[in-house]
């Protein structure tokens, strides 16, 4: 009996897990393995958040959506479109403003007018689902990591060294816009 494993190329220990092997770099191969745990853990996130999301009792929401509601219940105060499209570092508001809209329509965010500005912040509807969210990414996510402090340490280490990567990254697309 012929297995169909065989057929494949055997994985190397050292052998970086790329996406793309036109792209790897032999200055840092590393780089096209963080990019695809980039790529493979962005789609995760996205799928985790709309799920969760959806157990506690928003359903229908992107993840742009979700992490909008997030944000605009974020410490408690009202934030302006362009204040949210700067922290989630999205170029196009118009995005955002979608799900803005989106929200509203569903009573989980609300707008006011303060002079020319216009401001959003979540309603009681809106922070219950934030509230809802957060028991089920307790009891989900974070009771299956499991982490002691050394990996709370891990952790913070790595989301220091992606939002240095971010702004890598976004240097290089204004480099990139230049050609």
């Amino acid at each position: 009996m012929t297995s169909n494993s065989s057929s494949r190329t055997p994985e190397v220990a050292g052998t970086p897990i790329v996406s793309s092997a036109h792209l790897v770099s032999p200055r840092s191969a590393e780089m096209s393995e963080f990019e695809f745990g980039l790529i493979v853990a962005g789609h995760a996130f996205q799928r985790w958040v709309v799920h969760c999301m959806s157990a506690a009792g928003l359903k229908d929401l992107t993840a742009l959506d979700v992490l909008v509601l997030h944000h605009v219940t974020h410490r408690a105060r009202d934030k302006r479109l362009a204040d949210v499209a700067f922290i989630m570092n999205v170029e196009d508001t118009h995005l955002i403003n979608y799900s803005l809209k989106k929200l509203q329509a569903l009573s989980v965010v609300a707008s006011r007018k303060n002079g020319k500005e216009v401001t959003y912040a979540p309603t009681p509807e809106g922070k219950a689902c934030v509230e809802r969210y957060r028991e089920i990414r307790e009891s989900c996510l974070i009771g299956a990591l499991q982490a002691d402090e050394r990996l709370n340490q891990d952790i913070g280490q790595l989301a220091r060294l992606l939002r240095v990567l971010s702004g890598l990254y976004d240097q290089a697309a204004r480099s990139a816009a230049s050609f």
